[in-house]
């Protein structure tokens, strides 16, 4: 195992540097997509139902089945990777944004209002910076379930580290079958620590400290 890790050093932590980077833009875009539809629906009754549903329903699409309906527009490689890990990503972001939002206390609200604040301002200077945490929490979810995802984004020729995983479970039995399945499989781990653990600080930095838990 550690003459094969040695062996294929550069080849691992270029695939993992690719596995990281595809990860962390999908879920950047997730984010962005969640955050925004967040703020055009937590208001409303029937729109919050509609993005828990959204999201609940959204999560129970097998990836592989997702992945193989992408490959009849957009074929193999980098996009249908892309638009499944974005897909997912979104999701338990979105259902994060709309608790976070709606569980502002309204008594703040009112007070920024009563101090003259548009209602544009009081949600970009209040309500997202008190929601925040709990879309954090979301999003440190979505990294950790997008970056078992993404290796499955081989099956499609997507970048990453699932193209090891694959390679190794297509040859069982021969040399080298089980250290590349291995070794796929821990550098995805290792990734996803790494990450998780970049995420806890830049909440600490983008946290108000009087809402620090």
């Amino acid at each position: 195992m550690w003459q094969y890790i040695l062996d294929r050093r550069e080849q691992i932590a270029v695939q993992a540097f690719q596995h990281a980077s595809l990860v962390v833009q999908c879920v950047a875009v997730g984010a962005l997509i969640a955050v925004v539809v967040a703020m055009l629906v937590y208001r409303s009754k029937a729109g919050t139902s509609a993005a828990n549903s959204l999201s609940a329903i959204g999560l129970t699409i097998p990836s592989f089945a997702l992945l193989g309906v992408l490959l009849v527009p957009f074929g193999f490689g980098i996009a249908p990777a892309f638009i499944a890990l974005t897909f997912y990503a979104t999701l338990p972001i979105l259902r994060n944004a709309v608790v976070g939002l709606t569980e502002v206390d309204q008594s703040l609200v009112e007070s920024a209002r009563g101090m003259g604040m548009s209602r544009v301002r009081t949600l970009l200077q209040v309500e997202l910076p008190l929601a925040w945490p709990v879309i954090l929490a979301g999003i440190r979810t979505s990294t950790q379930m997008v970056m078992g995802i993404a290796a499955i984004a081989a099956y499609v020729l997507g970048p990453g580290l699932g193209s090891f995983i694959f390679t190794g479970l297509s040859r069982l039995g021969g040399a080298n079958a089980l250290n590349s399945t291995l070794v796929g499989t821990f550098a995805v781990v290792v990734v996803a620590v790494i990450v998780d653990v970049l995420l806890v600080v830049v909440g600490r930095l983008t946290t108000s400290r009087g809402i620090r838990v």
